[in-house]
């Protein structure tokens, strides 16, 4: 038997693929919902995620399992329109004139960002086409050195700095610029004509957890199930560890999968990752009317959160009883911050107050729900030196045999975390096992 220690998209891909490789597998969830950064409310139609998400062309092996589950024809392709508010203006930002039209880029510094995001080198004259292959060439490069070498000082000022500034705050000349160009990979399909492709599930990703754990059987995932400790001995591991709301139990186990934040690898095997993670507060606001017609808009102001994403501009609002869902988040860097702090009934007040400056025609009075979901390590802090921090699939040298990692400290979720790269994880994690 093998014991998955958490029940978001990596631990339930990761007993998902044990099975098909004929192992005996148990998810141990220790809250009460499955889907880790997954996890659903419920709306007038479809369920709808707590933190927004999408997929991008380049999440593959996401796609394919959902085949493999038979979900195929669930997976829909979807134009996602983007643009950045910038004094008092929604600047849209998806075809080709109206990046052209931007007023506050000069036409060589969008000539400069339109070839990086083409991933096209043009310094020194001569156009390469190879240069931003090997991420790794750029680990170790502040990202404002990066761009003022690879673009303009305007590129770097008057678009990526106040970007940067809501994503990590006072950490951005922490972050390398293999995280900025892995995104640019990442988030690469656009049509210019309409704008960018991503997916989504009719349904939600509600209907992937669901069928991951009828994949898995439901019997044989446990939700209430805190692993507290894994007895490791020098012929490796031999028992888990668990509380439920009957009590401790200890089981014998053939293999781990921690497939959760670090902390939780630390306090069950006192393994230590040096990887910072940021937290984030993200509230989701129910409306009649939408505020503008974008998805995605990022937002230069002095507003306590970086970007609104307006999921029913993506998403048809039908699919959620005609209402308008908006998502409004923030990154938070330290737990001091106010954004942290505040309770929900302060957050409402002074969030729904600064979309109301931006959008005057907006009465907070019009928001009928806003539910607030926070994490404190939703995602890590790409720094400098990050891969030298990752922690490694296989823990047989640092704990011992049969102890095994596939969380969003994993080289799977590097350069960009993404579910497509918890499922990675989980299965590299699986097929180590197999293999050993």
């Amino acid at each position: 038997m093998i014991h998955v220690v958490g029940g978001g998209i990596a631990g339930l891909a990761a007993a998902y693929r044990l099975q098909q490789r004929g192992y005996e597998a148990t998810v141990l969830e220790a809250s009460d919902d499955l889907g880790g950064l997954a996890a659903t409310y419920s709306t007038a139609g479809d369920d709808i995620e707590r933190f927004y998400h999408h997929l991008s062309k380049s999440e593959e092996t996401i796609v394919e399992v959902a085949e493999e589950l038979g979900l195929g024809d669930r997976v829909e392709w979807l134009v996602g329109k983007n643009a950045y508010y910038v004094d008092g203006v929604v600047h849209p930002l998806d075809t080709l004139p109206q990046i052209a039209a931007y007023p506050h880029l000069g036409l060589y510094d969008t000539f400069r960002l339109g070839l990086l995001t083409l991933e096209i080198d043009v310094r020194g004259g001569r156009p390469r086409f190879d240069t931003y292959d090997d991420l790794t060439d750029f680990e170790d490069v502040p990202i404002k050195d990066f761009l003022l070498s690879h673009t303009t000082r305007g590129v770097y000022e008057n678009f990526f700095e106040p970007l940067l500034d809501a994503k990590f705050g006072d950490r951005k000349d922490d972050v390398s610029a293999a995280w900025l160009l892995g995104r640019i990979k990442f988030r690469g399909e656009r049509d210019l004509r309409r704008g960018e492709i991503l997916g989504y599930f009719e349904g939600g990703f509600a209907v992937l957890i669901d069928a991951l754990v009828d994949a898995v059987g439901r019997e044989n995932v446990v939700t209430g199930a805190r692993a507290t400790d894994l007895d490791v001995r020098e012929g490796g591991v031999e028992s888990i560890t668990v509380d439920t709301e009957s009590g401790t139990e200890v089981h014998p186990t053939d293999g781990v999968v921690v497939a959760t934040m670090p902390n939780v690898l630390e306090s069950l095997t006192g393994y230590t990752c040096d990887i910072d993670f940021q937290g984030a507060v993200c509230a989701v606001v129910t409306m009649d009317e939408p505020l503008t017609e974008t998805y995605w808009l990022n937002v230069a102001h002095d507003a306590p959160f970086g970007a609104l994403i307006e999921h029913t501009n993506f998403v048809p609002p039908e699919r959620y009883g005609g209402d308008h869902l908006c998502y409004v988040a923030s990154y938070v860097q330290d737990p001091s911050e106010a954004v942290w702090k505040m309770d929900d009934a302060a957050l409402r007040e002074t969030w729904l107050g600064h979309i109301a400056e931006l959008f005057p025609d907006f009465d907070p009075a019009d928001a009928r729900e806003f539910r607030v979901a926070r994490n404190p390590r939703a995602a890590p802090v790409y720094e400098r030196g990050y891969l030298e921090m990752v922690v490694p699939y296989d823990l047989h040298e640092a704990v011992g045999e049969g102890v095994y990692y596939a969380g969003m400290a994993s080289r799977a979720q590097y350069p960009e975390r993404s579910l497509n790269g918890g499922i990675v994880a989980g299965f590299e994690c699986a097929d180590r096992i197999a293999e050993n």
